[in-house]
């Protein structure tokens, strides 16, 4: 004779295992979704740490050039981008094959990663006048020695060239920090940076210095010379200020991909070993 807690049982595993199995495909599926949003995501930011590295003719090369410590970071958002690709793989592969060891592996390195993003971005806020005065010193060491016969120093100077003509600036804060440099005090002021020029002349010449046509006197200052007057802190911080929803908008993103992957790994995580308490056999 049949066990009568036999039926109701079977019926029970019969019925609802189908559902639990469904629920568990789904969030597999899920976290494999999300698994390529981080391989698109790691490919991004280490192809950003490599773009640092190699650039020659951007503002972060003057930087990269001159402070260590944006080398330094480049290296970290390398390291940053390969883990996060790791880690996708490792979530997709835990969540297939129900390995609870590597979807907590793949949930940790997340709230890591999210962490240090968080403090990151805390740090750079807090320390912005810090940094700020950081990247002063920099680029006016850099005016100040600006030589364009010196080989040693070109890609520097052709990057900050390029910076100025870019985003039609002069000097950091303004024309007037060219007045430091030593070939142009010595020249008595009667040549200008080219980078700097807003004379249709001087379009075709983007580095360098070039002369300027009526000296006062025989001398003259920065007020003579046919530039921009915007300083480039200026317009990068303007830059800043109008790219600043796009930046916050894609850090907002990132972050949530993020916690979707942390929801969905330790709530798979739970479904695996909840399965295996009811496969158990009861006595």
């Amino acid at each position: 004779m049949l066990d009568v807690f036999v039926l109701p049982r079977f019926f029970t595993e019969a019925v609802c295992l189908p559902f639990a199995s469904d629920n568990k495909v789904l969030a597999a599926g899920s976290v494999c979704v999300l698994f390529l949003l981080f391989q698109i995501l790691g490919a991004v930011i280490l192809g950003f740490g490599i773009w640092i590295l190699a650039d020659k003719t951007s503002f972060i090369a003057v930087l990269q050039m001159s402070s260590p410590s944006l080398k330094t970071g480049a290296y970290i958002l390398i390291s940053v981008g390969a883990l996060t690709m790791l880690m996708g793989f490792l979530g997709c592969l835990g969540a297939v094959n129900e390995i609870r060891c590597l979807l907590g592996l793949y949930f940790t390195c997340l709230m890591v990663i999210l962490i240090t993003q968080v403090a990151a971005g805390l740090v750079i806020y807090f320390q912005k006048e810090t940094l700020k005065e950081e990247l002063s010193h920099i680029v006016e060491s850099l005016i100040k020695d600006y030589d364009p016969s010196n080989d040693d120093k070109r890609n520097l100077q052709g990057a900050w060239d390029y910076v100025q003509a870019q985003i039609t600036c002069c000097g950091w804060t303004g024309a007037k920090d060219w007045e430091n440099n030593k070939i142009l005090i010595n020249q008595s002021m009667s040549a200008y940076p080219c980078s700097c020029s807003n004379s249709s002349k001087d379009f075709q010449v983007d580095s360098g210095f070039c002369d300027l046509d009526v000296p006062v006197n025989g001398t003259a200052t920065y007020a003579d010379w046919p530039v921009h007057e915007q300083g480039c802190m200026d317009g990068v911080e303007k830059w800043l200020k109008d790219n600043l929803g796009v930046i916050l908008g894609v850090c907002t993103g990132v972050a949530v991909i993020e916690l979707l992957g942390m929801i969905l790994s330790i709530s798979l995580c739970k479904n695996i070993h909840s399965e295996d308490y009811t496969k158990v056999p009861k006595s």
